[in-house]
This record gives C-alpha cells, sequence and structure tokens, in this order.
C-alpha cells in the first residue's frame, strides 16, 4: 500500500506530503483546489509520460516520491528480474528536469520507465472520471472475466504462444514473398550460373593466355632474334664468350707482373658464367618458340570468350566473373533451400497455432463457466446501490479466429428493470447507472486482483441520497481488505472514511492537509449545505460521521 506520498514543484503543487491510512483514505475540496493534479502526480509516480507541462518553477525539478509498503505481495521475483533491490518498504521517486527529461529510481537504483510503469500495475490501480467509458473496450470486458475466472496463468501463457505464433507467421510471409520474387527470375539465374561455371575460369588465367598470345603472335621475329643473339654468344671467331675467355686467359698469363690481373680475371669468369647461363636460356627458347597457327586460334578464341563474359557481366575481370558465379550458385542454392525452410516453418507454426488455439479454448472455458456467477455478483451490488430489477449478464461468443485476448467476445448486458431487453452496457446506461456499475465491477475485480491499493476519482458521480450512502457502504467494506483512496463530492461517501483529507488552493498554488475530527464536521458540513455552514447541517453531519464507528 502507498504510506506516503511527497510532491514537489509540479503544477500548481509547491510542495506537499501525505501520510496515508491503511484502510478508506476521503479527499475532498473545491473544483479547481487540486485533485486532479494530485492524481496526475501519481500516475507520473506509476510511470505516465510527462506531458510537458510539470513544472511550476523553471529553476528546479519536479520531484514525486512515494513509500510503499509491499510486504506480502510476492514482488520478489519481479524485483529480481528488474535488477533491482528488494524491500517491504520500497520507495519510487520520479524527477523531472526542466527541460523535460525523466528519471526514474525504485530504492534509489536507476530504472526504465516501462519498468516503472510495469511495477505500478502491481501497486495501484486508479480509477478515473473518464475511465466509466472504458465498459466500451473489449479490452477490459476480457481482462475483468478473465479476473473473475483466475485465468491469469493460463492467459500469460496464451500470450506467449500467441506472440510466438504472430513472429512465425510474418516470418513465413516474409520467406514466401521472397521465393516467389526468386522464382520470377531462377529460369536467368540458373542460365547464368550455368554459363560461368561451363567456361571452367580460374584466376590469373587472363594474364597468362594474353602472355601467350603476345608470344605466339610474333613467334618468327622472336625466334630469329634469339638465334642471332646465340650466335653472337658463341661464334668461334667473334663469338663473345670467346673474347672473355681469351680476355681471362690473357690475364692470367700476366698475373706475376699486373698485380690486380687475377681479381679482374675472376670478374670475367663470373660474367663468363652468367652469360653462358643466359645464353642456355636463350638457346632453349630459339627451339622452343616456334609459329603455331592453330595454338593461336585456340589462345584467340578462350580470350575472346573471357572479354565477352566481362562485358556482359559488366565486370573488369576474370576474378569478378569468378566471383559472379560463385553469386549465382548460391543464390540456386538459396532458392532450393527457401523451400524446405518454408516447409519447416509451416509446421511450426501449425505447431504453435494449435497449442494457441487449445489454450484460447481453455481460456473460453474458463470464462463461460464464471459469467454467470460474475453477472449474478454484480446484480448484487447494483442492487444494494438502489436498483432491485437490475439485470446484469455476462455473454461470451466464441471465433475462430485469434486475437491476442483469445478467441472470445466479451459483452456485457444490462437493464435497469425487468420490462427491458439487456442491451449492451455501455450502449444504454446513464450517468448515475454508469458509475454505479462501475462501483460494482471495481470492487468485486479489486478484491479478485488482490491489488494493495484502489484509487476512486468521483466513482459516485451521478448519485445522490440513499445511493450515495449505499456507495460509501460498498467502498468502506472494500478498504477493509485493501486501502482506498476516495476523491468525491458526496458528504454520505466522505463521511466513511478513516482518514479525510481535504485539498485547497492558497495563493495561487495547492495544497493538502488531513483534518481533525472537529474539521471533518465542518467540512462534511460545507458539503451538505454550501458556504453558509447551518446548524442543521453541522448536526446532520455528525450524524453520518457517527455511524462510521
Amino acid at each position: 500500500m502507498l504510506t506516503r506520498l511527497t510532491v514537489e514543484n509540479y503544477a500548481l503543487i509547491e510542495r506537499l506530503e501525505l501520510v496515508l491510512d491503511p484502510h478508506l483514505n476521503i479527499i475532498t475540496g473545491e473544483t479547481g483546489a487540486g485533485k486532479s493534479i494530485l492524481l496526475g502526480a501519481l500516475g507520473l509516480l506509476l510511470g505516465a509520460k510527462n506531458d510537458g507541462a510539470t513544472i511550476r518553477d523553471n529553476e528546479h525539478n519536479c520531484i514525486i516520491e512515494g513509500t510503499f509498503d509491499i510486504s506480502g505481495l510476492g514482488l520478489e521475483p519481479l524485483f529480481e528480474q528488474m535488477d533491482i533491490d528488494y524491500g517491504d518498504e520500497t520507495v519510487i521517486r520520479r524527477v523531472i528536469t526542466p527541460a523535460g527529461k525523466s528519471r526514474s529510481y525504485v530504492n534509489d537504483l536507476p530504472v526504465q520507465l516501462s519498468q516503472l510503469k510495469e511495477l505500478g500495475t502491481h501497486l495501484i490501480d486508479i480509477h478515473s472520471q473518464h475511465q466509466n467509458l472504458i465498459l466500451s473496450s473489449e479490452g477490459f470486458r476480457t481482462q475483468a472475466l478473465d479476473t473473475m475466472a483466475a485465468n491469469g496463468t493460463l492467459m500469460n501463457d496464451y500470450r506467449e504462444e500467441y506472440t510466438r505464433l504472430k513472429s512465425l507467421e510474418r516470418r513465413l510471409a516474409e520467406l514466401k514473398a521472397a521465393a516467389a520474387e526468386a522464382g520470377k527470375e531462377e529460369e536467368w539465374i540458373r542460365f547464368q550460373a550455368e554459363e560461368l561455371t561451363s567456361a571452367n575460369l580460374r584466376e590469373g588465367e587472363t594474364e597468362e593466355l594474353e602472355a601467350e598470345q603476345a608470344e605466339l603472335a610474333n613467334a618468327d621475329t622472336t625466334s630469329e632474334t634469339l638465334a642471332r643473339i646465340t650466335a653472337s654468344f658463341d661464334g668461334e671467331e667473334e663469338g663473345v664468350l670467346v673474347s672473355l675467355k681469351s680476355a681471362e686467359n690473357g690475364l692470367r698469363h700476366i698475373a706475376g707482373n699486373y698485380k690486380p690481373a687475377n681479381e679482374l680475371a675472376d670478374r670475367i669468369r663470373s660474367t663468363i658464367l652468367e652469360l653462358r647461363d643466359i645464353n642456355a636460356t636463350v638457346a632453349a627458347d630459339a627451339e622452343r618458340i616456334e609459329s603455331d597457327p592453330e595454338r593461336l586460334e585456340k589462345v584467340n578464341d578462350r580470350l575472346a570468350t573471357i572479354y565477352s563474359l566481362c562485358q556482359k557481366h559488366r565486370v573488369q575481370n576474370i576474378e569478378e566473373l569468378i566471383a559472379l558465379r560463385d553469386k549465382f550458385r548460391k543464390q540456386l542454392e538459396a532458392i532450393t533451400s527457401g523451400g524446405e525452410e518454408i516447409a519447416a516453418l509451416e509446421a511450426e507454426t501449425e505447431s504453435t497455432r494449435s497449442r494457441a488455439t487449445a489454450l484460447a479454448d481453455k481460456l473460453h472455458e474458463g470464462r463461460t463457466k464464471a459469467a454467470p456467477e460474475f453477472g449474478r455478483e454484480v446484480a448484487e451490488r447494483l442492487s444494494r446501490l438502489g436498483m432491485p430489477d437490475a439485470r446484469f449478464t455476462v455473454e461470451v461468443e466464441a471465433h475462430d479466429e485469434l486475437t491476442p485476448t483469445g478467441r472470445d467476445t466479451v459483452t456485457f448486458l444490462f437493464s435497469a428493470n425487468k420490462s427491458m431487453t439487456p442491451q449492451p452496457a455501455e450502449r444504454i446506461a446513464s450517468g448515475g447507472e454508469m458509475s454505479r456499475m462501475m462501483l460494482s465491477l471495481k470492487s468485486l475485480l479489486a478484491s479478485r486482483m488482490k491489488l494493495p491499493t484502489i484509487i476512486f476519482d468521483e466513482i459516485d458521480t451521478g448519485v445522490s441520497g440513499r445511493i450515495a450512502d449505499a456507495m460509501g457502504e460498498i467502498i468502506s467494506e472494500l478498504s477493509q481488505s485493501m486501502q482506498v483512496v476516495n476523491i468525491t463530492h458526496l458528504p454520505q461517501v466522505a463521511s466513511k472514511g478513516e482518514a479525510h483529507f481535504v485539498v485547497y488552493k492558497e495563493n495561487s498554488r495547492s495544497d493538502i492537509r488531513r483534518l481533525t475530527a472537529e474539521e471533518r464536521v465542518v467540512e462534511i458540513a460545507k458539503m451538505l449545505s454550501g458556504s453558509e455552514i447551518s446548524d442543521a447541517a453541522l448536526t446532520q453531519a455528525r450524524i453520518l460521521l457517527s455511524r462510521r464507528q
């Protein structure tokens, strides 16, 4: 439950602190005093988005802090999941800077806004005035019936399977679309892959062929030149090698008289060996190279094939052609394996759909079973609230298509008297009937949801007199098993609380304080008679308060 709430620098609030009773807390005040502002601050504490109009003084941060007693709520696993230190007394703080940036803390540890919102759903249920319209929400009606049917765990299991099913269906649709698109180009891709594969391409082949082409095209000239070079080396009278050998011998002969002779002779000897090696290579190539028109034609044809493929596919070289060939091969493999993947995914999708459908059937069974009792209990509460002839039934209609909540449509049917055929409640209920219906629903659901705190924001709108007193009794009964904060304009309801707070405006700022016993008499008398408090109003206020004892 919420034990303490502190609000600083929020809207019309400079600073206020609220210490709450564990049972029924009443909040009253004139219209415009700031009751809705207080709820807005509490909403921010529970994870609501900042609307940008939060800061009162732009020189300071807005700080909202709540202290909660969460002992016995079983929230330890949630704290562990969020990696937050657990404590029976937990402090939640929301800080909003003048720049509009927001920071959230749980037990002084920073948390994400989504985490704060998740934690808030386990701490407080706020019923604001506009929520009377939630009867028109299919989600609310289904959730309400699931609460009565104790379908919480089953609903979580179904939601997991349904989420997985939707994910699989999206993936399957993507694969099928991709396969269909690929299928349109399969024949073209296959032709390109086969053409490049049959070309037997090899890295570096172009350079080798171009070198061979140049050699074959000039074979005669090259062979003649090499033969002349060989003759110049080996000529018996004028050959270079013969002349050098003679020079070497001459130097050896004069070595005794010419000191550098041996060194020079050794250098000439080294040159002779190098030239002999060159001569051997030239001689061998002179014999090897010969005109071969047939081979030249083959080389030209092969190069023409490679050049043509490069031009066709707009690439620069044979290496890029090979990469393109491999790409086409992989595309064909993907097309082939895509069918297998689709088949496997289809099987998995159907298996998941079967599990989700089975869980939806169990949800339907539980809802159908809980619906009559739900309707009877709401009708009993409506009877206490001055509608003895009201009928309230819950209709559960199953469909084939799965939705996020199963496959059911849940309708609340209502009639205010026996002569009327029940119709959808959100269409025919008047304002006062809607208030009584929502209190009946909320009080019934709150007892089943085991929430520590519920806040009613003028849920009693549209009623008065004896009905207002009956509403106060139901709210008071509810506060015996949980903490209730009730914002009201009705003295009959206000008199039921253990603690009574009044919101007031002073010097353009809102504040709140807890009333003493005598101040409560005056406040309720004011609610009965207006600003001019009569003795009769004071007497009636004391009577109302005495009934609480």
